[in-house]
């Protein structure tokens, strides 16, 4: 007889833990579990009650032989009846005859105590050593088996089901952690969005705002331009949020970032051994913005190998992993974005012109803070309202300290005003801000870059630091483009937009010309 049990305890446990993918969905687990114990063994009834983490009672969770009225009636106080003094003393418990036994409550009504000797057997459900509910069972192996041998494998059962909820928790824990961080990151993106406007009352921002409306639900692919510090980022955040695919993912690549080979991998994903560290095989960006938006930022700078790659994703939605023949397929929405001028890298074969053509559905321009000067006063408020909040400190800023912000070019956009007031936040001792409390290049003459030979430094204080970067690099490596591109750590077409940014490209061939002609 024990090795027929024995046989039986291998062929229940074999199934149940055939279940375990169902894992995730725990109530029907449990049933499948309790129903697996009564098709195999001699179980008629079965019951899994619970804690309820608000109340603290127990309730029936899951049951087999019990209808959905009997299962209701089944809520315990901890100590109350067998249930209820199994849980409170994490102790197995037999009840030979449920007629004769005090404790037990028959509180489902499920049992005609006048019909017969019903055995009745419960076992703790234990967590790390705490009880989190009960299972019980009528017997399970029939008289002919010792009541110690049906304690032994419910014992068994009960450590599984232990598990299977402890899965539950967890997963719940995180998917409640995920939905606090979405709610958040929602509020933050709606606070942004809403600042991002509020401070944005010129026409050009207005307009803006209307086409973020349209374009937002549509399925198009969107070409955000302007200079840096303009809110490219946000803008596209702000597309990816107001369209209906804002419950998916929000990816973000910067394709400057990367070496050709690596942002390929980064992209599109690489199988084991495509190259030397490949050691397993990995999902790209791509993939993991299924069912959202993915924005690749500075799409100038991908190189023209990529595009060819990129572009077939757009006209068919498909790709292979770099050193993987195998094509796969998602559903993803392209915002891109960049600040130099795309037709004229298209024009000097920098850039596809097909793909330009694909990405250039709705192209959106972010104006620079110099095309909309009046809502710079909004913006140094905003500013100092947030800082004041930062640093607990109230600043104001004198008339003639706010003419000279108005009256600079901003190269840098939305982005220098803000670390400039911000920085004055920190720096500034009184209470409100001077002129003289501004950086000195703010202070020239009509703060605006002038009309410069292109071996001299404009009014920016950002743009005199790069150039003369670059014109150090170049002499360092006389003149030759490629070995300075490569001390500075970008690539050659990258220094080469830079130096006609500021008009250096055609000085700069002089200077090599006269240095191999000597």
């Amino acid at each position: 007889m024990r090795q027929q049990v024995t046989e039986l305890e291998l062929r229940v446990l074999f199934e149940i833990s055939r279940v375990i993918g169902e894992a995730l969905n725990l109530p029907q687990t449990l049933d499948r579990v309790l129903a697996i114990m009564s098709d195999t063994l001699s179980m008629k009834r079965a019951t899994v009650t619970l804690r309820d983490s608000r109340s603290g009672s127990l309730a029936i969770y899951a049951s087999y032989g019990l209808t959905q009225r009997e299962m209701s009636r089944g809520v315990y106080n901890q100590g109350e009846g067998v249930t209820g003094r199994i849980f409170q003393t994490a102790q197995p418990f037999y009840v030979p005859d449920v007629s004769r036994e005090p404790l037990f409550l028959n509180k489902t009504q499920s049992r005609d105590l006048d019909k017969g000797q019903v055995a009745f057997v419960g076992v703790p459900i234990l967590l790390q050593g705490e009880p989190i509910g009960v299972l019980n069972v009528d017997r399970l192996f029939g008289e002919e088996v010792s009541a110690s041998e049906d304690i032994r494998f419910l014992t068994i059962v009960a450590q599984l089901i232990g598990q299977f909820v402890e899965l539950n928790q967890q997963v719940e824990r995180r998917e409640e952690l995920l939905r606090r961080q979405n709610k958040q990151l929602k509020d933050e993106v709606s606070s942004r969005y809403n600042n991002f406007f509020i401070v944005g009352k010129s026409p050009a921002m207005r307009q803006l705002q209307g086409l973020l409306g349209k374009v937002a639900p549509a399925k198009a692919s969107v070409l955000l331009l302007g200079e840096s510090g303009t809110g490219k980022t946000l803008v596209a955040r702000i597309i990816h949020e107001m369209s209906n695919r804002a419950d998916g993912p929000f990816v973000k690549i910067n394709c400057a970032a990367l070496p050709e080979n690596l942002l390929e991998s980064e992209l599109f994903g690489h199988a084991k051994g495509a190259f030397t560290g490949a050691t397993e095989e990995k999902p790209g960006r791509f993939e993991e913005a299924d069912g959202g938006t993915i924005f690749l930022d500075e799409i100038a700078e991908m190189p023209i190998s990529l595009q060819a790659k990129l572009l077939r994703f757009l006209q068919d939605k498909e790709f292979e992993r770099l050193g993987s023949p195998k094509t796969h397929k998602v559903d993803v929405r392209i915002i891109a974005a960049t600040n130099q001028d795309l037709p004229v890298l298209v024009e000097n074969k920098e850039f596809r012109q097909d793909l330009y053509y694909r990405l250039n559905v709705f192209p959106l321009h972010l104006p620079p803070l110099r095309e909309r000067v009046e809502d710079i006063p909004l913006l140094i408020s905003h500013f100092l309202a947030k800082n004041s909040e930062e640093y607990n400190r109230q600043l104001g800023i004198e008339p003639r300290a706010r003419d000279i912000l108005l009256n600079y070019s901003w190269p840098g956009n939305v982005r220098e005003l803000e670390n400039i007031i911000e920085r004055l936040s920190i720096m500034v001792d009184q209470d409100t801000i001077a002129a003289a409390d501004l950086p000195g290049f703010l202070l020239a003459k009509d703060s605006a870059p002038p009309e410069s030979d292109p071996g001299e430094f404009s009014g920016s204080k950002l743009e005199d630091m790069e150039k003369a970067e670059l014109l150090e690099a170049l002499k360092r490596n006389r003149w030759v483009q490629s070995r300075a591109a490569q001390d500075l750590g970008i690539t050659l077409r990258k220094l080469g937009y830079r130096l006609k940014k500021y008009g250096l490209d055609e000085m700069v061939k002089q200077k090599r010309h006269d240095l191999v002609g000597g």
